[in-house]
């Protein structure tokens, strides 16, 4: 063991095949899944521990608040069931909303590894599920138990053999059981192939026991995390954001960071209480949007664990809206959680000017999600999961049709339109819609949808940023706003809720662009003539932001 602890190079080798395993792992869960959320947009997330639950390795590309909150869930999972209980294959899983990542549809699956009759790990994974029952994913419900079927920390398999009770119970109470509790398969497929491969690396290198290389891994992460930290003067940075909200409750997010040596202190005090809608953000999805923002600011470079995140302190008061009480709603969390990464680089912006973007359009995610049955009566829910324009950032304009802070991607629209009868008639990026700067921001889309056949369906909108566009930063302009039409209207049904929709009718959606960076009359003219050129921008535009 103290010969990898103590050997760089070995260290390095055991630390990026332990990575290598987690996108393994998420390759199984990606290409063994049946819902396009996992298997198109990306929506999950695996990580691998050591004995003791230290998170030591996540996949590449997983979402940054399922990273982070399944160290959490394990933990309650020992308060439950200490490690001393569990067998070889045995399997949990759980949604409650507190414990885990923050709304039912996102669904823990863990499991311990063994290695000759020792438990040397645990293999964790989330993903969205399709539907978990209750009313449809929406804005407007007014407690989690309408959200649908909320699982405490169970055992989903017991020494290798499945816990038909919890499979019925789940299959009984969703709209999709075969989806589900196929993602569900997948994720348990992505644990054996984890502790398949954790085991072969253990026999290989000799290992007996991961803690002590955990540490190492994670003690390494922190001194690099701490030392970014270090480098920031000492004080208190302020930002805050001003969201839509429910249309009855206005949303403000008030942040006051202290910086003091190599730690930070994000306190939420004077932000808006919980709602009565489902926007309120449990404080395992707040710490995660908090946590995350500033690993991409200050060391975006050293692979993602534990250790990221200890110097990081996050508080909120009890019963705000990013700390809300059992059982306030929370199915539509991220239209809020999401936008905690403009509050954190709006305080850091004066000392940390290069290394933040501005605000996305993408957060927070905006989502159209149609449910009803088809012609032959068989049920189908879609969710399009597409993007607005990331904020820019110093030196580069912002990513088009680009997820931050999240990390979902758009599924194939030919794939939407298999799945359900919708059919996609316009799916393009929006001119003018990134906010002009130095460095532009990124562009929206511009999506048109039609339900087609004969049956009528059940429309939930998720929309924010109507009334509150991302803004630029450093002097860069605010992007585009969202807007939905329907039908040519843009009043008379709820942006937060859920409506019928009859078949032929059509809706227009603008997803919108993200904040520009720097003065735009300081934008090299070439880039101005080469997006006009490119219609990224209007003739209009052209002339009265950047002075062309």
């Amino acid at each position: 063991m103290a010969r990898i602890i103590d050997d760089p190079v070995a260290l390095q080798v055991v630390w990026t095949r332990l990575i290598a395993i987690a996108d393994e792992a998420a390759a199984t869960l990606r290409r063994t899944s049946f819902s396009p959320i996992v298997r198109e947009s990306n929506d999950f997330a695996c990580v691998i521990f050591d004995a003791a639950g230290t998170a030591m390795a996540e996949n590449t590309i997983g979402i940054p608040s399922f990273n982070m909150t399944l160290s959490r869930t394990l933990a309650h999972f020992l308060r439950e069931r200490p490690a001393a209980e569990w067998r070889e294959g045995d399997v949990g899983i759980c949604n409650d909303p507190w414990l885990t990542s923050g709304h039912l549809p996102d669904t823990t699956v863990l499991a311990p590894v063994f290695a000759q009759g020792r438990l040397v790990g645990w293999t964790g994974s989330i993903a969205h599920m399709a539907d978990m029952g209750g009313t449809l994913w929406s804005a407007d419900t007014r407690e989690v138990f309408e959200e649908g079927l909320r699982l405490p920390p169970l055992l989903l398999m017991r020494a290798g053999e499945p816990n038909r009770d919890v499979e019925a119970i789940i299959r009984a109470n969703s709209r999709l059981p075969d989806q589900v509790l196929g993602d569900i398969a997948a994720q348990v497929a992505a644990g054996e192939t984890a502790a398949r491969a954790l085991r072969e690396l253990l026999s290989r290198e000799g290992i007996d026991d991961l803690a002590p290389i955990a540490t190492e891994i994670c003690s390494r992460t922190e001194r690099l995390m701490r030392a970014a930290i270090a480098r920031i003067p000492d004080g208190v940075y302020r930002g805050s954001v001003d969201l839509d909200g429910t249309g009855e409750e206005p949303v403000h997010i008030e942040l006051a960071i202290t910086k003091r040596g190599d730690e930070i202190f994000l306190d939420y005090a004077g932000t808006s209480p919980e709602v009565g809608r489902a926007l309120n953000v449990v404080m395992n999805y707040t710490e995660a949007y908090s946590c995350y923002p500033l690993k991409c600011a200050l060391d975006p470079a050293t692979p993602r664990n534990e250790g990221s995140y200890r110097m990081i302190h996050v508080s909120a008061p009890e019963g705000s809206i990013l700390n809300p009480r059992f059982p306030a709603p929370v199915h539509a969390r991220q239209l809020v959680g999401h936008c905690l990464a403009a509050a954190i680089y709006q305080a850091l912006a004066p000392v940390l000017g290069e290394k933040i973007v501005a605000e996305s359009g993408s957060a927070p995610t905006l989502r159209v999600i149609v449910s009803g049955y088809r012609e032959n009566r068989r049920r189908y829910t879609s969710i399009l999961f597409i993007n607005g324009g990331m904020g820019a950032r110093a030196e580069r304009d912002g990513l088009s049709a680009t997820c931050f802070p999240s990390n979902v991607v758009c599924g194939s629209m030919e794939i939407i339109e298999a799945l359900s009868p919708l059919r996609i008639w316009r799916k393009e990026l929006s001119p003018d819609s990134g906010g002009a700067g130095q460095f532009r921001g990124g562009l929206g889309q511009d999506v048109e949808v039609e339900l087609t056949g004969e049956n009528p369906a059940l429309l939930s909108l998720l929309v924010e940023r109507v009334r509150h566009p991302a803004q630029g930063v450093l002097g860069g302009a605010p992007g585009a706003t969202s807007r939905v039409l329907w039908n040519g209207r843009d009043t008379g049904f709820p942006l937060k809720g859920k409506s019928p929709i009859a078949a032929g009718d059509r809706l227009r959606v603008r997803y919108p662009g993200g904040g520009g960076y720097g003065d735009p009359r300081t934008r090299d003219r070439a880039a101005v003539r080469t997006d006009l050129e490119a219609g990224r921008i209007s003739e209009q535009a052209a002339r009265a932001e950047y002075g062309l």
